[in-house]
């Protein structure tokens, strides 16, 4: 028995040898909610798929505010890394990260940017400035 290597009985060389997906335990705070989400996931879920898990986690422990069952009105940050959101279609193993924090979208709010095109002719004030405008005209 001295040249055969024994085998682990842990978790992770039982893991290693089934060649199956890493699973991971992770958290996810709500933003406006008290108390974090914890449930386990696979490293190649999508962001996206995390996040209607733990919609479907907050609803189903009939947690205050209610948030409805959207994923795409919210954003899932990583809480150690960087401030840019995680994309949907990327994988959740891909940042190493088990803390994360789920935010509703900001609502868009118009300005008046929205309404004032700058490549649109703006409206004239008053009859007279349009009747102007045109009937001049441009000789070149």
């Amino acid at each position: 028995m001295k040249g055969k290597k024994q085998k682990g009985k842990c978790f992770e060389c039982d893991y290693m040898e089934n060649n199956e997906k890493k699973r991971y335990l992770i958290t996810v705070n709500v933003l406006g909610s008290a108390g974090a989400l914890r449930f386990i996931v696979n490293e190649d879920d999508t962001v996206n798929s995390v996040t209607l898990t733990a919609l479907k986690l907050y609803a189903k422990q009939a947690r205050l505010p209610a948030l409805g069952s959207d994923s795409t009105k919210f954003l899932l940050y990583c809480a150690n890394h960087g401030s840019d959101a995680l994309k949907a279609w990327d994988e959740i193993g891909w940042c190493g990260a088990r803390m994360f924090v789920l935010c509703r979208k900001p609502e868009h709010q118009p300005n008046m940017t929205d309404y004032i095109s700058p490549t649109k002719p703006r409206p004239a004030h008053n009859w007279k400035s349009w009747l102007n405008k045109s009937l001049s005209f441009n000789i070149n």
